[in-house]
């Protein structure tokens, strides 16, 4: 069976021994090896697989199944927030029972609880825990959590959504405009996450406060790759064999699919809860590498921009969708951050920190228009080309 699936998807293959000598050189490279690399760059790196996920899961979902959604990055936000809630609770709770412990009288479970609470929420002028923190002091369920939200959330859209076959640009549409209601929301104080404060200083890990920065932060890499393998593989693996054939056949003639006998929604609502869930992953592993999440990182336009990651790579490749966000995240990174030499004109100079996405959106222009297939496009080319 393994060996059929290989047979089948050789670019899996490929794909998997690429990201081990990606991840053998980063070692080498970082701390741990001969430390040349900053520990800024390795979490850079870390995040830009995250985000390698995400397109990944998003390819799955537009460029096979043919659904473009405009939401998949508030899932993406979901599963870091239900992580950073975890990491604020537990780092504010060993803060606080540091300052009890000089106290001849030892605190009572309420006055600490008082006391972390005041230390979270006190930035919105609150100090009660609402409801939806009732989980952040368990990992294991604040982990469940990352899987079950955005699963439930995804199933119940989906559901509504498929049922009344809405197609198109209709369901662009809704998901955008479930993104747009899960922002807003977020940006109220008493939503219960911090409003527009968001989460913050998620890259400090309790229990390891003493551990280098540099050591966590490849270990983070280490499992940003680990979840970008196996994601891999696992849409690999959906994609291919009569599964792979209904989506790829529904993407291309919905009608005619369900005319064959097929159930056209349960493949859709699949497609779509499978891919959230993974797209959740990929965001309860970035945020800590990040540091911090607010309401802004899960607008609408978040999730455009994932589907220009996608377009640029090549949809309908999973390997193109992984080319596509790391190009473009790494030429991000070092266009805002200053790396790019502006541009003297004499009348006007360019700082591509402001040029940054004008750039990026005629990107998306001409490979829309003249490579229609992407980047991924290119290595197709290269491989059939007549000798």
């Amino acid at each position: 069976m393994t060996n059929s699936f290989l047979m089948r998807n050789p670019s899996t293959l490929w794909f998997l021994l690429g990201l081990s000598l990606f991840t053998i050189v980063v070692t080498a490279l970082s701390d741990a090896g001969i430390g040349v690399m900053s520990t800024s760059f390795v979490k850079t790196l870390g995040k830009t697989l995250c985000l390698c996920l995400i397109a990944v899961a998003m390819d799955v979902v537009w460029g096979y199944c043919g659904i473009l959604s405009l939401g998949h990055f508030a899932f993406f936000g979901i599963g870091g927030y239900a992580v950073g809630m975890w990491l604020m609770y537990a780092r504010t709770e060993g803060i606080v029972l540091d300052s009890f412990a000089s106290q001849t009288i030892p605190p009572t479970p309420q006055e600490v609880t008082d006391a972390i609470g005041n230390q979270i929420f006190g930035v919105v002028g609150s100090s009660e825990f609402p409801m939806i923190w009732a989980f952040s002091d368990s990992l294991i369920l604040q982990l469940l959590l990352v899987v079950l939200v955005p699963g439930v959330l995804a199933l119940l859209f989906g559901w509504l959504a498929f049922r009344s076959r809405v197609t198109g640009v209709y369901l662009s549409i809704l998901t955008q405009a479930m993104t747009l209601a899960l922002a807003l929301y977020l940006f109220q104080n008493d939503s219960g996450l911090r409003g527009n404060n968001g989460l913050s200083g998620l890259q400090n890990i309790p229990g390891f406060e003493d551990t280098p920065q540099s050591t966590i932060s490849l270990a983070f890499f280490y499992a940003s790759a680990l979840a970008v393998a196996l994601g891999y593989v696992l849409f690999a693996w959906i994609t291919s064999g009569k599964m792979g054939s209904v989506i790829k056949a529904i993407r291309d003639n919905e009608s005619r699919v369900r005319f064959l006998g097929y159930h056209v929604e349960s493949y859709k609502l699949f497609v779509f809860t499978i891919t959230a869930v993974v797209a959740a992953i990929a965001g309860a592993l970035y945020y800590p590498q990040a540091g911090i999440i607010n309401p802004a990182e899960i607008a609408p336009i978040a999730s455009i921009y994932l589907a220009v990651w996608v377009a640029i790579g090549g949809r309908g490749r999973l390997y193109g969708a992984v080319i596509g966000a790391a190009f473009v995240s790494l030429l991000s990174s070092w266009f805002t951050g200053g790396g790019a030499p502006a541009i003297p004109l004499g009348f006007y100079t360019i700082q591509w920190t402001d040029w940054w996405l004008v750039l990026l959106g005629l990107s998306f222009v001409a490979v829309t228009l003249y490579a229609p297939k992407g980047i991924g496009g290119l290595f197709d080319y290269l491989v059939r080309k007549p000798s």
